[in-house]
């Protein structure tokens, strides 16, 4: 009785363990996947226009462009939004400029910490905080759909905390 006792109490925590994993994985695969596209660029090139199936004798090209990612490619704030940032009096240019070079390291160390259960709760809360600040930016410059979907992130990220007991992968379990 005691051996079915402990299986059924296993079997019963699975579900909610399963789905603590799941919040987390996406969490954190969304964080990281959107900080790593902080990095990313296009690099222009010329390349030959092919005739018939061969390369052109005439020297034609055409311009073609290719996703890459580095360090010199980083922007933080998109571009078209920037300007709009610049212009809200509640952003001092200070502010705006050190939330710029910090965004995309923040969500990709949070999603980190995260994915590796590293004080999953306050990884959790640190990327509420960045959802919550990108939120207020968005209001400032009203931008109602990207509201919506940070209001999302933000009821995911609460739903996994009011959840993180199921946690049962963790590095760190005090935090």
């Amino acid at each position: 009785m005691n051996d079915q006792t402990t299986t059924e109490k296993a079997s019963s925590t699975l579900g909610p363990t399963l789905g603590f994993l799941t919040l987390r994985l996406w969490l954190s695969l969304r964080a990281i996947i959107t900080g790593i596209e902080k990095y990313a660029g296009t690099m222009s090139s010329d390349v030959p226009v092919d005739i018939d199936g061969a390369t052109n004798t005439y020297g034609l090209t055409a311009g073609a462009s290719e996703k890459v990612y580095g360090l010199t490619h980083y922007h933080g704030v998109p571009q078209a939004l920037l300007g709009k940032f610049e212009s809200e009096p509640l952003i001092p240019s200070f502010a705006l400029s050190l939330f710029d070079k910090m965004i995309g390291p923040s969500l990709i160390l949070c999603g980190l910490t995260l994915l590796l259960g590293v004080a999953t709760r306050i990884s959790l809360f640190a990327m509420g905080l960045i959802y919550m600040a990108l939120t207020m930016g968005l209001i400032l410059i009203k931008q109602d759909a990207g509201i919506s979907w940070l209001a999302v992130h933000i009821l995911i990220v609460a739903f996994a905390l009011f959840h993180a007991q199921a946690n049962r992968f963790e590095l760190l379990k005090k935090w």
